[in-house]
Order: structure tokens, then sequence, then C-alpha cells
């Protein structure tokens, strides 16, 4: 069974899937004139600091909780257990094609993100819903094809949204400090069901708080490292952009082998293009789609240019990936060796915040795809399910389930790409008319700054 399955995950995310993925990032970053390199400082200014129109606009929760929210869903495993896989498989080269793809990925998901508001509805109950399956229905007058992705979303966040995550948790719990995986399962159940029980403002008021600790504690890690360090950071450094046009550090020196695990793990853990993260953006409080877009566009440069960073250059440095550990046992094993046992903490602890911020941010993605396909009347049984699922995933061996996960991420990536494709026209006037807005508003700010 898990024979075939690695057969269909092999074939779905092979070149044409990829090909897909960095071609629409492409292809929206020229359309989009550069937009993500010209405006990421505003960006990130508008993510951090609330803006007055916040108050006054549509929608269910902040600019800030609604990128943080998804970014709870995107820092996960991915950022240590994906990285490390990319290292091993594809050599030091790849973690250079995962930082090319966040860059171009990140117009894909700007563009996710100012359709999701453009596209988004109300609910019967006053809140906002919106995303992939909303769009490629009212923008591109293609039902069917939201649908597929609603179908393919709700079954992946049980997988890769759930019980993979709440697997990871409880093996690294027994692992490191021997507590039951039952025991666990419990607590994380627990935990999760009280606050997906509360809706998108209980989530967003928890991610808002949480986030930013797990990722400042991984990250300062992964500082302290480099700056101990500093004798090894320039080779490390040098050895990742050298072997990646020259795939000489892995057997054979296959570069394509290089690019194709750099761009499949980069995509894996900032899901620019899988069409999940918008969901959350629809949430957003916003008065234009294009302010919230930017604000969600930081999401792939904080989760792969600052985080995923951080596990590549200290795996690198360490210089044990072709040892034989593969995963959380090597980025573990890497912070260890310079930081002893402190350092295998840092990364348990890591792999038990990750897991948990993407348990609570996919069930939201999830329940919205779900009442997409049944009304929202079917949220209440679908947050149960999916509650239930976590003590499963805590005790159970997950091979298939990561297979069918890997396979439901892939897609969910197809209907979600030609949305973008064919709405990129949609995309360009919007980002055009708000451009012209944020210009105006700085124009204010001086004039109001000097009286």
């Amino acid at each position: 069974m898990m024979d075939i399955i690695n057969a269909i995950s092999s074939f779905v995310w092979g070149p044409p899937t990829l090909i897909l993925i960095v071609g629409t990032g492409l292809y929206l970053t020229f359309r989009l004139g550069f937009l993500q390199f010209r405006t990421l400082p505003y960006a990130l200014k508008l993510a951090f600091r609330p803006t007055r129109q916040d108050k006054k606009s549509k929608g269910d929760i902040s600019h800030y909780e609604a990128l943080t929210t998804a970014m709870a869903a995107t820092i996960g495993t991915g950022n240590i257990v994906g990285v490390a896989t990319a290292v091993v498989l594809g050599g030091p080269g790849a973690v250079f094609w995962m930082w090319i793809s966040a860059l171009f990925g990140m117009a894909t998901k700007y563009s996710e993100a100012i359709l999701a508001v453009k596209y988004r509805v109300e609910d019967s109950k006053g809140q906002m819903s919106g995303g992939p399956m909303y769009y490629l229905e009212k923008g591109l007058n293609a039902k069917w094809l939201g649908v597929l992705f609603a179908i393919f979303g709700s079954i992946a966040a049980f997988g890769i949204g759930n019980m993979v995550q709440s697997n990871s948790v409880s093996d690294a719990l027994q692992t490191s400090f021997n507590i039951p995986t039952w025991l666990t399962g419990i607590v994380l159940t627990v935990l999760v069901g009280i606050v997906i029980l509360g809706g998108i403002k209980s989530i967003g008021r928890v991610t808002a708080f949480f986030v930013p600790i797990m990722a400042l504690l991984y990250i300062i890690g992964g500082l302290i490292i480099m700056i101990m360090n500093l004798d090894l950071l320039p080779s490390a450094i040098s050895l990742i952009f050298t072997d990646a046009f020259t795939g000489s550090a892995i057997g054979g020196g296959i570069l394509g082998t290089v690019i194709r695990y750099g761009v499949a793990r980069g995509v894996f853990s900032n899901e620019a293009g899988l069409g999940s993260a918008p969901i959350a953006a629809a949430a957003a409080k916003t008065d234009y789609p294009g302010r919230q877009a930017l604000v969600s566009m930081t999401q792939v440069f904080i989760d792969t240019i600052i985080v995923c960073s951080i596990t590549g250059i200290t795996i690198v440095m360490a210089d044990m990936y072709q040892g034989g550990l593969e995963g959380t046992e090597l980025t573990a094993a890497s912070f260890s060796y310079f930081l002893g046992d402190v350092g295998g903490y840092i990364v348990t602890i890591g792999i038990i915040l990750f897991a948990f911020s993407t348990l609570v941010g996919w069930s939201y993605y999830g329940e919205k795809c779900f009442s997409y396909l049944f009304s929202d009347k079917a949220i209440p049984y679908y947050r149960f399910v999916f509650v239930i699922a976590v003590m499963y995933g805590a005790m159970e061996k997950l091979d298939i389930v990561w297979g069918i996960s890997d396979i439901m991420n892939a897609l969910m990536a197809v209907p979600n790409l030609i949305g973008l494709l064919g709405l990129s026209g949609v995309v360009a006037y919007e980002t055009k008319k708000f451009l012209k807005v944020a210009k105006q508003e700085k124009t204010q700010e001086k004039a109001e700054s000097r009286t």
C-alpha cells in the first residue's frame, strides 16, 4: 500500500507541479513589477503596526492576527524536518533553492491573499469566509474547481495539519522526556479543543501571543550558534551558494536533485501556491485587498528566509548531514553539536510548539473548506472530528497518513494556481489601486508630521 502511495506522491510532486508552482511565482513577480522586493519594508510595517483602517474595516481579526494565524499553520515541522530532509537528499545547495522559491513565492502569496479578500463573503453568523474556493467560483466562474480545492483542503487538514503534527509532538516528548504517547494525546486534544471551539477570534488571539514567542525562541537559539561560531559561517554560506549550481555535495553531483528538493521543501514549509494561507487572510479587517495582501506576503519571508535559514545554516555548519541522520534527529544533533544538551532541547521544544501551532492554524483552514462544501452549520461537526483525530495521531504510526497528506497538498495547489493565473489581471488591477492609495497616505502622514 505504501509503495502505491509513495509512487502517487512522487508523481504529483514531480517536475510538472513544481514547475507550475515556481512558474506561477515568476509570472506574477514580473506582472507585478517585482512588488515583493519594492514593498517589503512597507509590508513589514503594516504587519506589525496597527493602522487606523483596521478599526473601521470589515473583518473578524486584525492584520497581525491574520498573519500569525497563517504563520501558525506554516511555521511547523517543515522548518525543522523539511529543511533537514532537503539538505540530506539535495545537499547544502538545496537551502539556496529554498530561498529562491520563497522570494518568488512571496508574489504568489500576495496574489492569493488579494483575491481571498476581494472575493470573500459573510456567512450566516456574520463572519468572513474566503480563499481559493471562493475566488475560483466568483472570480473565475469555475465552481467545480472550488469544490475540488475544498475537498482536498478539508482532507489535507486531517493529515499534515493534524495527525502528523500530534504524532511529531508525542514522538518528541516520548524520546526526550519518556512521556507516554497517550498522555500527550489527551493534553493536546484538550488544548486544541479549547482554542478551536472558540472560532477564528479565539485562534487569532492565541496565535498573536503564541507565534512570536515560539519563533523567537528558535531564531535566538540559531543566532547564538552563529555568533559563537562566526569562523564557520562564511564557509557554510559559501558552500550553500556553490553547491546550489554544482550539486557536488551529493552522490553524482546531480544539480536537478538539488533544485528539486530545495524548491519542494521550500513550498512545503511556506505553502506559497497551496492556497491555504489566503483562507486566514480573508478573515482580516482591511479596507483594501492589497493592504492585507502585503501583510500576508511577509509570512513567506519570515517562514523561509528567516526561520528555515536558521535550520539550514546550522545543519551545514555542523557538517553532519552525510552521517546517516535525517529529519528531526539531524537538526537536533546539529544544534547539540554546538550547544550540548541545550541544543537538543531547543529543537524538541521547537517541534512541540511548531506542531501545536500548525494544529490550530490548519483547523481553521479545514473547517472553512468543509463549510464551503456543506454550509457553516457543519463546522461544529468538523471541529469535533478534528479534535478526536488529534488523539489518534498522537498514538499511532502514520506512514500512510504522511503519504496521503503529501498527495492532498499537491492536489490543492493545482486548482489554486489555475485561479491565480486566470485572475492575474484582477491582482494587477487591485495592486495598482492600492499602491496609489498607499502613496497618498504616505504623503498625508508626512504632512501631518510637519504640523
